[in-house]
């Protein structure tokens, strides 16, 4: 994605409009211009072709904390993409941060791992015990992600590629409408 991309869509999204991103200056400055809805800052290294985990919250905490405030005074609700670990949601809730998501690639990697879904959800309740927003989101597909659908404490749910990759075969449309359905059932199974 190019710098004009995020320009073109920040003018045409009719919706929410949000933005993940590394925390350097450079993406700063964007994000105060262009004044998304939300920020969830993501680690990033460029040899990565997708992000491979969470947020390191520990490492420089004064440049998060400092970070998250700037968006703050630009009106830019912000999140971090973090491990389900107790340690770090209490981290971003201590940064100041309004929202987590939760990094969901261990759970996808072994979805048949009941400590991988226990990690979700014990980290999506304590962040909704401290008040913050909820989200999850890598590596969910249509097979896998019934279980964290059905996580009461998470209230969003953040999965493009897959969503993405199916509509090359099925169209955008049916790609959602088999996501949606595959989340219903997942949420159906828990109660």
């Amino acid at each position: 994605m190019q710098d004009d991309d995020i320009e073109k869509l920040a003018k045409s999204v009719r919706t929410v409009f949000n933005l993940e991103m590394a925390l350097t200056e450079e993406m700063l400055a964007i994000a105060e211009r262009l004044r998304p809805y939300q920020i969830t800052l993501v680690p990033e290294r460029r040899e990565e072709v997708t992000t491979e985990g969470g947020l390191d919250v520990s490492r420089e905490p004064g440049k998060l904390r400092d970070g998250l405030a700037r968006l703050k005074r630009a009106g830019v609700r912000t999140s971090l993409f973090i491990d389900p670990d107790a340690g770090a949601v209490q981290r971003s809730h201590d940064l100041g941060a309004d929202a987590i998501e939760l990094h969901t690639g261990t759970f996808a990697h072994h979805p048949e791992n009941e400590r991988t879904v226990r990690a979700l959800v014990d980290a999506a309740e304590m962040g909704r015990s401290l008040g913050l927003a909820v989200h999850a989101g890598h590596g969910l597909t249509v097979r896998n992600v019934g279980p964290v659908a059905a996580i009461a404490a998470i209230e969003e749910l953040n999965i493009g590629h897959s969503i993405v990759s199916r509509a090359i075969f099925v169209g955008l449309a049916q790609s959602i409408v088999e996501m949606r359905e595959a989340m219903v059932s997942g949420q159906r199974e828990a109660r």
